[in-house]
């Protein structure tokens, strides 16, 4: 059965189709309007092309900002950033710079499916 988390405000964060991580505030049933929008909404995306990332940095204002943090990283953050074809939402490098530029996980999904219309 699926079941809601909500933020401190009330609102909905995620409905979620079985238990994970978080607290279950409140069943939904099948046909209410949060349970049939989370079925109906695109997956969400985990990866984009070098090019959609840094064209999405660019636009946001941000290329110089994380080009500065990933020079200060070690030397394989340096090369993934740099020579990677794919940029992975999930994997350390995205969480870790991500994490340094202030991201909320809702910012990151947001980022990386305007990335992905690019």
């Amino acid at each position: 059965m699926p079941f809601v988390s909500r933020s401190d405000d009330g609102a909905i964060d995620s409905v979620f189709e079985q238990l994970q991580q978080g607290r279950a505030e409140e069943f939904l049933s099948d046909d209410d309007p949060a349970v049939v929008a989370f079925r109906n909404a695109p997956p969400a995306v985990s990866s984009v092309s070098a090019r959609q990332f840094r064209l999405m940095l660019r636009r946001s204002g941000l290329l110089d900002q994380v080009k500065g943090w990933v020079a200060q990283q070690d030397g394989e953050t340096q090369d993934a950033f740099e020579y990677s074809g794919t940029f992975v939402k999930d994997s350390p490098m995205m969480t870790a710079g991500f994490a340094a530029m202030g991201f909320t996980p809702l910012q990151i999904d947001g980022f990386f499916a305007a990335a992905a219309e690019l």
